[in-house]
């Protein structure tokens, strides 16, 4: 039976720091289900979901922690089950890009948050506009929206929102 680890690591980055990661979870045995990884300023941080036996996550738990203190890194590791698959949800995307300002993911996740609808994955960046050299942000969420809300409704209000902000945004439905 599959069982899973989920994963955190942080640590000043360097090369081959994904390697060694990586190849830690092959060599136990162990298969990377879901990850993201990317360098914070100075610093590397990943998040994995590890499938495995029983006897392979065990292994991993051990190696992982002996990667941690050689590589330096400070590695968080807890049991868990997988997701179970909703067929009641429909998952959609969002793209916002706006001026850089404080509040924006809140705002996003607040919006959500008050129509009961999940917020599965953020990802974030702050960049400078290539023209005008002003402070810009996008973000990119994956959210799962109840069958039983009406879309349309949805993305008039989550457009009105990003309106009454100045945020630029695309609501639409997650292509397979």
């Amino acid at each position: 039976m599959k069982q899973f680890l989920a994963v955190s690591a942080i640590g000043s980055d360097r090369i081959g720091l994904v390697h060694e990661f990586t190849r830690t979870v092959t060599d136990c045995g162990g298969s990377i289900s879901e990850s993201r990884m990317l360098a914070l300023g100075s610093e590397f941080g990943l998040q994995m979901l590890i499938g495995g036996n029983w006897h392979a996550l065990a292994k991993l738990e051990t190696e992982l922690a002996r990667l941690g203190e050689t590589a330096g890194l400070v590695v968080h590791v807890r049991r868990t089950d997988g997701k179970a698959r909703r067929e009641d949800h429909i998952p959609y995307s969002i793209d916002v890009v706006c001026v850089d300002q404080p509040g924006i993911i809140s705002g996003l996740a607040g919006f959500f948050a008050s129509r009961t609808i999940d917020v599965g994955e953020v990802a974030t960046r702050s960049y400078t506009a290539a023209q005008t050299g002003a402070a810009m942000f996008s973000v990119q969420m994956m959210i799962n929206v109840p069958n039983r809300i009406h879309i349309s409704q949805l993305r008039e209000d989550f457009m009105d929102y990003c309106d009454s902000l100045n945020l630029d945004a695309i609501l639409e439905p997650v292509k397979n």
